[in-house]
């Protein structure tokens, strides 16, 4: 254990006794925002991106030393351990390496070696792979037998050279040494199964398509291993075979004679039979380890910028999920959200009946003092959107468009189902679309994240690597802004720290049955929710109208006394402490600091005093897309239009400009300087103004570029920076850096 904690130490250059209060508080069942807000102290104010890495590493290596006992209890079994090869499994740190060391051991199945020992070919093996200056075909005749099924030198031989094959194979210096041959040289190569050119239009780019294995970004290596699997393409992960095979004589071909002729047949056979397809499968993996981290980090990162878009805030609501033949679906939801009133309006083609839907939404908007009108971005949302701004409601009532991806999915959900069990899917969609507009994070939290499209490659990287990666966004986000204990849905109250499902459940029957809850303490009176689970999520919960101002606040109850002393000695009430910034000031935080609360701790009380419950996200802004132009078929080059980001990748951005369908930046049109990652220049939500660069209606592709001259000069890449320039030793870099380096 204390060796997982000093390697983890030294990787994020951090106390050692730092990184074992972060993995003690695990191990008791703390979460990682609890962690990372409330334990600063113990922890060095690790962040939340430090605490996960802990988290996952300490896991990582316990499953190694897992691992390693079960190889070192197998060699023992077969009562071939010694201390040296104890020794050597002791020191592995890779999974590779420990397979490596292992692979002679490993009891197998019977392979052509296996089959020539039983022959009793070893001798001759191992007279041939000495290299001396014996006769290898003289010293084969004597292994011919009838009995044993060697009926010629050639088979002798063969066989011999099978065992000195799974020798070479099973070499562990050789397979370090091809590892890295393959990792630093290794070509991926991309071909078009013949007849499928057709059928993989879609795959056209990767027909014939070869480049380095270190260099392939994640989203290429990603597509042709979809084009693979659809069957469209076949793949090639090689080294080039000369290299390999010289490689492999230069360690074991030790002499200029026949024996040594026969060991240099032996190794190209192990080559081409037994490395190269294991080493390609092992490479295969880790490519494709590193391509879905680097996958899920992005998408994890576009959904933290999703989840945390501006909120529109508490409004009377007027949603519409827009339509042409089936009509619109039109809901009214109160500042809570509640459902008040639903019905169906036909504004667009083939109904057109203008007249009477703009009477019905006037109506609706006088009768329910609606605030802002939420219209669904799909299917006839410019010609709705353009039809209400035209039916004379009052300025003070906004009109804004609301992306409704992932409404669809949420409708059908059984979450919708048991929120309204009496209406269609038409419906839900259209209440989500406009819950979504007032609080994002409350309505998106209840959709499947993967459906929310703001991903790359998403059903391609593995599922629970996916969900383990966007559960911890959304726990962060959730966490971060906090919840409203009074209100929340059961959906939002189970990413709260320390809660889950179960007790979220739990809290919201009590509420039901019992009434809103009075302080945060009162909590702990639902069946299950005990002082460990209240410790974990009361930092988190909120309650409005709370007599305590702290209960409104992200102060912790266990802070609750230093905040009262802190009001007793300067003879005002919390109250005051929170309103008054010249109180406020007067603090000498040194005077509370203890054994277990220092300046960490006391700093955050200071700054959640001066804004107690205050939402951290940003505030909300009007956004509006460009008039007249609807379509694709409304686009010409050259045109300059304000759009939205919706999805950033790897190679770029995706905006919607209000036409139905999202354009592409690609990454070399983000800006007119060199950009190497696309989300250091755009978020998701943000708001850009963008060119038209190229629009091709048959493929349904709109080119857009943020440069200032998108038809100009090159994009200019940066000068490298002189290491003076560029620092070291930042926690953040360093994690990035370790990042899949111990997948091996």
């Amino acid at each position: 254990m204390k060796d997982n904690i000093s390697k983890i130490a030294v990787e994020l250059g951090l106390k050692e006794s730092n990184v074992t209060s972060v993995v003690k508080l695990l191990d008791e069942g703390a979460t990682v925002p609890f962690i990372s807000r409330y334990r600063k102290e113990a922890t060095g104010s690790m962040d939340e991106v430090g605490v996960a890495f802990v988290r996952d590493r300490i896991t990582q290596l316990r499953d190694l030393d897992k691992r390693r006992e079960a190889i070192l209890k197998s060699i023992r079994n077969q009562e071939k351990l010694t201390p040296e090869l104890e020794r050597q499994i002791q020191q592995a740190e890779t999974l590779s390496e420990l397979e490596d060391i292992y692979l002679p051991y490993k009891p197998k199945r019977k392979t052509r070696a296996s089959v020539a020992r039983e022959k009793g070919l070893e001798p001759l093996a191992d007279l041939v792979f000495a290299q001396d200056n014996s006769d290898p075909a003289s010293e084969a005749r004597k292994y011919i037998s009838e009995e044993k099924e060697v009926k010629s030198v050639d088979e002798a031989l063969q066989g011999a050279r099978d065992i000195i094959a799974e020798r070479v194979n099973e070499d562990q210096e050789a397979r370090k040494a091809i590892r890295q041959l393959f990792e630093s040289e290794a070509m991926i190569i991309s071909k078009v199964i013949k007849g499928k050119e057709e059928e993989g239009q879609k795959y056209k780019d990767y027909f014939e398509w070869e480049e380095p294995v270190s260099k392939v970004p994640s989203h290429r290596l990603l597509a042709m291993r979809r084009g693979e699997k659809e069957m469209i393409l076949t793949l090639d992960i090689t080294p080039d075979e000369d290299m390999a095979i010289r490689l492999l004589e230069n360690r074991f071909v030790t002499g200029n004679n026949d024996s040594s002729e026969q060991v240099k047949l032996a190794v190209t056979d192990a080559w081409k039979r037994l490395m190269k397809p294991s080493m390609e499968t092992e490479i295969r993996l880790m490519t494709k380890n590193k391509a879905d981290e680097e996958a899920i980090r992005v998408f994890a990162e576009n959904l933290r910028q999703l989840l945390l878009a501006a909120p529109l805030g508490q409004k009377n609501v007027l949603a519409i999920d827009p339509g042409f033949r089936t009509g619109c679906k039109v809901v009214v939801l109160d500042r809570q959200g509640k459902l008040l009133h639903h019905s169906a309006l036909y504004p667009n083609e083939p109904q057109k009946q203008t007249a009477e839907a703009g009477a019905a939404i006037k109506h609706l908007c006088d009768v329910y003092e609606v605030e802002a009108v939420a219209i669904g971005n799909g299917t006839a949302s410019r010609e709705t959107e353009s039809f209400v701004k035209n039916i004379g409601l009052p300025k003070s009532v906004l009109i804004l468009m609301v992306n409704e991806s992932g409404a669809s999915v949420y409708s059908a959900s059984e979450v919708a189902r048991d929120e309204f069990p009496d209406h269609d899917v038409t419906v839900r969609g259209a209440v989500s679309i406009g819950r979504r507009l007032m609080d994002p994070l409350a309505e998106l939290v209840k959709i499947d994240a993967k459906s929310i499209g703001v991903g790359q490659y998403q059903h391609d990287v593995d599922q629970t690597s996916l969900k383990h990666g966007l559960d911890d966004v959304v726990m962060s986000c959730v966490n971060s802004v906090g919840v409203e204990l009074n209100t929340a849905s059961k959906e939002l109250l189970s990413y709260v720290s320390g809660l889950g499902p179960q007790l979220a459940r739990s809290i919201v029957d009590f509420r039901n049955e019992n009434g809103p809850f009075r302080d945060k303490k009162s909590i702990t009176s639902v069946a299950r929710l005990g002082d460990k689970v209240f410790e974990q999520a009361a930092g988190f919960i909120r309650i409005s109208d709370a007599a305590n101002p702290l209960d409104r606040s992200a102060v912790h109850p266990e802070s609750y006394p230093i905040v009262e002393q802190m009001a007793a000695d300067l003879n005002c009430s919390v109250h005051d402490l929170t309103r008054d910034n010249a109180l406020r000031s007067r603090i000498d935080l040194n005077r509370y600091i203890s054994d277990t609360v220092g300046l960490p701790t006391l700093t955050d009380i200071i700054e959640e005093l001066a804004r107690p419950g205050r939402d951290p996200r940003e505030s909300f802004e009007v956004f509006q897309f460009q008039e007249g132009v609807n379509s694709p078929e409304d686009l010409r080059v050259g045109m300059q239009l304000p759009g939205v980001v919706t999805n950033v990748t790897n190679f770029g951005a995706f905006v919607d400009i209000g036409v139905h369908q999202d354009g592409l930046v690609h990454i070399s049109h983000l800006s007119d300087n060199f950009v190497k990652d696309p989300a250091s220049v755009v978020q998701v939500q943000q708001k850009v103004q963008v060119t038209v660069t190229e629009v091709d209606l048959n493929r349904k592709r709109i080119a857009l570029s943020m440069k200032s001259d998108p038809f100009g000069k090159k994009t200019q890449r940066p000068k490298a920076k002189r290491k003076s320039e560029t620092g070291s030793g930042d926690l953040q870099e360093k994690l990035q850096q370790l990042k899949g380096r111990f997948n091996g």
